[in-house]
C-alpha cells in the first residue's frame, strides 16, 4: 500500500530513496509500479530544488562536444570561420558571436541557452 507524502527535508529524501531502491524493479501498471513512478517524480523535484546543477561553461561545452565527435580545431573552423578564430575562441580570447552560436547549435547540437551564457 502506498504511503506517499511530499519530500520536505533530508530525512524525507533519504526515506524516499530507500523506498525507491526497495521497489525499483516493480512492474509498470501495478500498485508498486505506480508508487515507483510517483516517488521518482517527488525525488526529482526535491533534487532539482535542493541540488541544482548549473549549466556548463559555453567553451567547455564546445570542447566536450568536439571530443565526443572526434573533431579537431580545423573541423570547428569550418563551422565558425578561420582556424585562428577557433583558437581564440577556445582560449577565451574571443567571444562567441550570435552567428557563431547559431552555427554551433545547428552543427554541434549544443543548446543555445548554454552557448549564450557569459563566461570569462
Amino acid at each position: 500500500m502506498m504511503n506517499i507524502a511530499p519530500i520536505r527535508n533530508e530525512n524525507d529524501y533519504q526515506n524516499a530513496l530507500e523506498r525507491l531502491e526497495e521497489i525499483f524493479d516493480a512492474k509498470k501498471g501495478t500498485g508498486q509500479g505506480d508508487e515507483l513512478e510517483i516517488l521518482s517524480i517527488l525525488i526529482d523535484r526535491y533534487e532539482n530544488e535542493n541540488f541544482p546543477i548549473g549549466m556548463p561553461d559555453p567553451i567547455e561545452a564546445i570542447k566536450f562536444r568536439m571530443e565526443q565527435l572526434g573533431m579537431k580545431q580545423k573541423d570547428l573552423a569550418e563551422v565558425v570561420g578561420f582556424k585562428s578564430r577557433v583558437s581564440e575562441i577556445l582560449n577565451k580570447k574571443r567571444k562567441l558571436t550570435l552567428d557563431m552560436i547559431r552555427k554551433l547549435n545547428a552543427t554541434l547540437h549544443i543548446p543555445t541557452e548554454v552557448l549564450i551564457q557569459e563566461y570569462k
